[in-house]
């Protein structure tokens, strides 16, 4: 018989609803029913394309055994950390500070008042009855001693220090690249020991750092990952796109599962890295990754899906990986052979006996065998039928930001106007699904339903993801949702006296702490693209509120990443934009002029913002950057305004005009 999450919408929910544990969602009438019944609350957090989450669901919460003892003396919480990654942040807190690391599934047991009293992760069938044989047998006989203990974790965590403020200067940025230096794996690319985590956020900074300095090594850092991430199993050499991270340290055995927000920002540093080397190889692996969230992560209104299960048939990486001798049953003789050599398929296989497709031993992948492309279409159809995977059909307003903020970017840099149109049909589904009547943002749409207040990250992702619309388009709506949504951001998250940006809103479902989160994981952090945002509008409208607000953030930032910078690499981002010289283009015109979209294309150009004022666009530019209004479009050809580091130049007639003097910078 289904339990109470058979009415949810999520994906992973819905997984659970038919384990004989009588799961309820989180929300209040939960924690009524735990003190009511004067019992603990079990809770568990994960996510519906976690392969670790499946297991413990099949070995435990599938049982009838674990399923009694759960039911008996606690009541269960299922949450999916997509859809609530505030709960998550708080109890991620609490399990890594009581062991010092954390990861999904997570496993807490709770007071009634939400206050975690024992926290961890993956526990095997007998590990969990036992401990939920202690922890109820405590709890009748001691129970004063959980209350306490969780008590006392919760004003710990409370505690946690906060970020003092600092002064942001080079100095941290340079520390950044030597701890990166520090750790960089010479031989494989990434950093540290396996598993690797992409972190394309911290290669898009090194790239950028190199630009900005010359500095050659945090150039090649960032393209030997690059390039050894695309040899590996971590790319889908047959779908296109990137799995969550690699198990060992050649980044050949993924763990499997594709995540949108992965597969945007690593879109995003493979199109600065070939906009920095004109290298075609790069631009071919933006458009594998893109096109495979377009034709599998892409719902038909125009949201992007969160991602792709490890698992099929209840196996890791089934559905990725083949063996000769069926290669050869697909393909002729001649072509099997072919494909094979190419990818490293053999009778011994990589893992468990089978082939991860791989290009590690290829000394030039530059150019592939001819009909190489037609080859993978029919594996790629063949494994289509093959095998199936599970598709997490939710649309988030946080990932769709960075997917936005990728489609954009590589449909201005690789003159691809689909994703051009793709991160605009995107927008408009936001605009339509997860925005409520009174113009605030939700953060989860499926089946046609919207839920939950929209947290920082759906704010600040999304406006990055708008900013860089604008970017790409100069289409003045963009920009104008991108500084509305940062009125309301502002509004909802920010510190006003010390700076920095809450998690959740102060007038919303209150969870036991409101901890800031500034360190960066496999996304950054919303306060470090919240910086980057109030930046960024501070330097393209002009307005003194964005240039305040930008300051206190930066500031903030400055403290919080004292101790270890490396951590926080989209903050560094933030901090090369401020620290480094800067540039301000207002180009007037009758149209969008060709060679100034060329221009930009032809490299990335993070230090300079620009305004193009048309006629078509004058009227809202006016309303959104007043200055602008001093600045007639000329009846024939085109006038740049540029101006840098304070002093604005005489306006020119040609980009060569402004080119030269950008490289005075």
């Amino acid at each position: 018989m289904p339990n109470w999450l058979q009415f949810e919408k999520s994906p992973y929910l819905l997984q659970h609803r038919e384990n004989p544990v009588d799961w309820r969602p989180w929300g209040e009438e939960a924690f009524q029913a735990a003190r009511q019944a004067d019992k603990p609350v079990f809770l568990s957090i994960g996510y519906s394309t976690c392969h670790w989450c499946h297991v413990m669901a099949h070995e435990s919460f599938e049982d009838q055994t674990v399923a009694e003892a759960i039911n008996q003396d606690f009541i269960p919480i299922k949450v999916d950390r997509e859809e609530r990654p505030d709960v998550d942040a708080v109890y991620m807190a609490a399990c890594t500070a009581m062991t010092g690391s954390g990861g999904w599934p997570l496993t807490v047991l709770l007071t009634p008042e939400q206050n975690p009293f024992w926290a961890g992760t993956y526990l095997p069938k007998r590990q969990l009855l036992s401990l939920l044989s202690q922890a109820a047998q405590l709890w009748r006989e001691d129970k004063e001693s959980l209350v306490a203990a969780g008590a006392e974790l919760t004003a710990h965590l409370k505690r946690t220090e906060e970020a003092s403020g600092g002064v942001p200067d080079r100095g941290l940025v340079r520390q950044a690249v030597s701890l990166y230096a520090q750790s960089f794996d010479a031989r494989w690319g990434g950093f540290g020991r396996a598993p690797k985590f992409p972190t394309p956020h911290n290669l898009i900074f090194l790239l950028r750092y190199a630009q900005r300095t010359g500095d050659r090594h945090a150039r090649e850092m960032a393209e030997q990952t690059l390039e050894a991430m695309y040899r590996g199993g971590l790319f889908d050499h047959v779908g296109g796109g990137f799995a969550r991270y690699s198990t060992d340290k050649k980044w050949l055995a993924p763990h499997f599962e594709k995540m949108l927000y992965d597969n945007a920002l690593l879109a995003l540093a493979y199109t600065e890295v070939y906009q920095e080397t004109r290298r075609p190889l790069y631009a071919e692996i933006v458009r594998r990754t893109l096109d495979y969230v377009l034709r599998e992560l892409t719902d038909p209104q125009g949201g992007f899906y969160c991602g792709q299960d490890a698992d099929s048939e209840g196996v890791e990486g089934k559905y990725y990986v083949f063996t000769p001798d069926e290669l050869k049953d697909l393909l002729e003789p001649r072509d099997a052979d072919i494909f094979c050599r190419w990818y490293g398929v053999t009778p011994s296989g990589n893992f468990e006996g089978k082939t991860i497709l791989n290009l590690i031993a290829q000394e030039q992948i530059d150019q592939e065998p001819e009909r190489m492309k037609c080859l993978r279409e029919k594996v790629y159809a063949y494994r289509l039928g093959r095998t199936q995977l599970h598709r997490d059909d939710k649309v988030l307003t946080a990932w769709n930001g960075l997917m936005i903020a990728a489609m954009a970017h590589a449909g201005l840099a690789l003159d691809e106007p689909r994703y051009l149109d793709a991160a605009m049909r995107a927008v408009d589904f936001i605009k339509r699904k997860l925005t409520d009547n009174s113009g605030r943002l939700l953060a989860r749409w499926r089946e046609e339903q919207a839920a939950h207040p929209g947290k920082l990250d759906d704010y600040a992702f999304y406006s990055w993801g708008l900013l860089k619309l604008y970017d790409a388009t100069f289409q003045t709506q963009y920009l104008a949702e991108a500084r509305r949504l940062t009125v309301r951001m502002y509004e909802q998250f920010f510190d006003e006296k010390n700076g920095g940006f809450y998690p959740y809103a102060s007038e919303g479902e209150q969870l036991i702490t409101r901890t800031k989160e500034t360190y960066d994981g496999a996304m950054p952090s919303g306060n470090s693209v919240a910086a980057l945002v109030l930046s960024r509008l501070a330097r393209l409208t002009g307005e003194s509120r964005w240039r305040t607000a930008a300051d206190l953030q930066l500031a903030y930032l400055a403290g919080a990443v004292q101790e270890y910078p490396a951590g926080y690499g989209f903050a560094m981002l933030a901090f090369l934009e401020e620290l480094w010289p800067s540039a301000e283009l207002v180009c007037a015109s009758q149209e969008v002029p060709a060679e100034l979209t060329a221009f930009l294309r032809e490299a990335s150009r993070p230090a300079m913002t620009v305004l193009v004022k048309t006629p078509e666009t004058a009227k809202a530019l006016g309303q959104l950057v007043p200055f602008t209004e001093s600045y007639p479009i000329p009846e024939k050809g085109v006038r740049y305004y540029l101006c840098q580091n304070g002093a604005c130049a005489q306006p020119v007639d040609s980009i060569a005009q402004v080119k030269a003097m950008l490289e005075k910078i």
